[in-house]
C-alpha cells in the first residue's frame, strides 16, 4: 500500500489516505519519496479551478527520491539511484512529439496528478523516461522545484534560442521568476525583472536581475519601448500586455509561462509592425529537465526554498495561498 495525504473534496484539507498502486508495469519506475515541492498548480488542482481533477486526490508532482522498484524493461534507472518527478509521469513514446524529442507535447502525455495519485505520499510512481537520474553535485532537499517551476522557466530559454547578448524581461518575480533570474543571468543576458513589489528590488538583484522596473509605474514602462528581444511572463494576472508589447523590439517576443485568468488581448498591428511574436510553453522534455540540471550545477543554481515536514502539509499549503512562500515550499519526510 502507498501511505499519502488526499483531499476527498474541492478546496478540501488534506488527509492521511492509502491506496493499492497494483502490480508495478514493466517500463514503471517506483519512487520512495524524500522530498516534494509544493506549486501553485497543486492548489488549483485541489480547488479544481482548471475542471479537471478527480477525488480523493494526491497532489505532488515536484519529486525527488530514491527508486526502489524498477519493472522488467525498464533500463534508464537502477534501484538506489536519485531522480526527480515533474508534472509529466508517461508519454507515448512513438508519436511524432516524443520521437522528436518533444514528450512535452505529447498528445497522449500523463500528469502526475490528474487522474492519478502524485508525490505527497511516500512513494509515487511513473514511466521510466520521465523518471530524470539527479546529477551529482546537485542539492536533493532543493532541487524539487526545478522539475516544475525551474524548467518551465528553463524550456523557452532553449527553444527559442535565447542568446548571451539577448535582453530578456520577467515579470513577476515569485516561485518561477526568481529562478528565471538566476538561469537568465548565468546565461550571459541583460535581465531586467517586473515586479508590484519595490520591496523585492534588492532580492531580485542578487537573484541576477541587472535592472528592477516597478510595474504598477505606467512612466517607468514607458520608457521601455523597443528595450527587449523576450520578455517571460510567470504571472497568474490580467496585464495590460500591449504596454509590454511595445516594450519589445523588432523580432521580440512575449512568452506566457504563468495562466493568466483572461484572453490575451492586443492589437495585431502591434504584433505585425514589428514582426513580434505571443507564445507559451508547458515544461519540457526529459532531454531539456536534465541539460537544466546540469546546467544549474554548474551555475550553482538552486530555488529558494523554505521547509516543512509532511505532517504538516495543510499549514504549507496554507502559507503558500497566503503569498508568504519566498519562494518555493519543499515538503520533506
Amino acid at each position: 500500500m502507498i501511505h499519502a495525504y488526499a483531499a476527498k473534496t474541492a478546496g478540501g484539507k488534506l488527509e492521511p489516505f492509502e491506496y493499492d498502486p497494483g502490480a508495478l508495469k514493466d517500463e514503471e519506475v517506483e519512487i520512495n519519496v524524500e522530498y516534494c515541492g509544493i506549486c501553485h498548480s497543486d492548489v488549483s488542482m485541489l480547488n479544481n479551478d482548471w475542471g479537471m481533477t478527480q477525488y480523493p486526490l494526491v497532489p505532488g508532482h515536484e519529486v525527488v527520491g530514491t527508486v526502489a522498484a524498477i519493472g522488467d524493461r525498464v533500463k534508464t534507472v537502477e534501484v538506489g539511484q536519485q531522480v526527480g518527478l515533474g508534472w509529466y509521469s508517461h508519454s507515448c513514446m512513438h508519436c511524432e512529439w516524443c520521437m522528436s524529442g518533444n514528450h512535452n507535447l505529447c498528445l497522449k502525455a500523463e500528469s502526475t496528478i490528474v487522474a492519478r495519485h502524485g508525490g505527497f505520499a511516500d512513494k509515487v510512481r511513473a514511466h521510466e523516461e520521465w523518471a530524470v537520474p539527479l546529477p551529482e553535485g546537485i542539492e536533493p532537499a532543493k532541487v524539487g522545484p526545478l522539475f516544475c517551476g525551474g524548467i518551465t522557466v528553463f524550456n523557452p530559454i532553449v527553444e527559442f534560442d535565447v542568446k548571451p547578448t539577448d535582453r530578456v524581461g520577467v515579470i513577476g518575480i515569485g516561485g518561477l521568476g526568481h529562478i528565471a533570474l538566476q538561469f537568465l543571468q548565468a546565461w550571459g543576458c541583460e535581465v531586467t525583472a517586473f515586479s508590484t513589489n519595490p520591496d523585492k528590488e534588492a532580492e531580485a538583484r542578487k537573484l541576477g536581475a541587472n535592472h528592477f522596473v516597478n510595474s504598477r509605474d505606467p512612466q517607468a514602462l514607458e520608457k521601455l519601448v523597443n528595450s527587449f528581444d523576450m520578455i517571460i511572463s510567470t504571472v497568474n494576472a490580467d496585464l495590460d500586455w500591449g504596454t509590454y508589447i511595445s516594450t519589445l523590439r523588432p523580432k521580440g517576443r512575449l512568452h506566457f509561462v504563468g495562466v493568466v485568468p483572461s484572453a490575451i488581448q492586443t492589437y495585431a498591428f502591434s504584433l505585425i509592425a514589428g514582426q513580434k511574436t505571443l507564445s507559451g510553453s508547458p515544461l519540457g522534455s526529459p532531454q531539456t529537465i536534465a541539460r537544466m540540471l546540469d546546467f544549474a550545477v554548474r551555475h550553482n543554481i538552486e530555488p529558494v526554498i523554505e521547509t516543512f515536514p509532511f505532517s504538516q502539509v495543510n499549514e504549507a499549503i496554507a502559507h503558500l495561498e497566503a503569498g508568504k512562500a519566498r519562494y518555493r515550499i519543499v515538503l520533506k519526510h
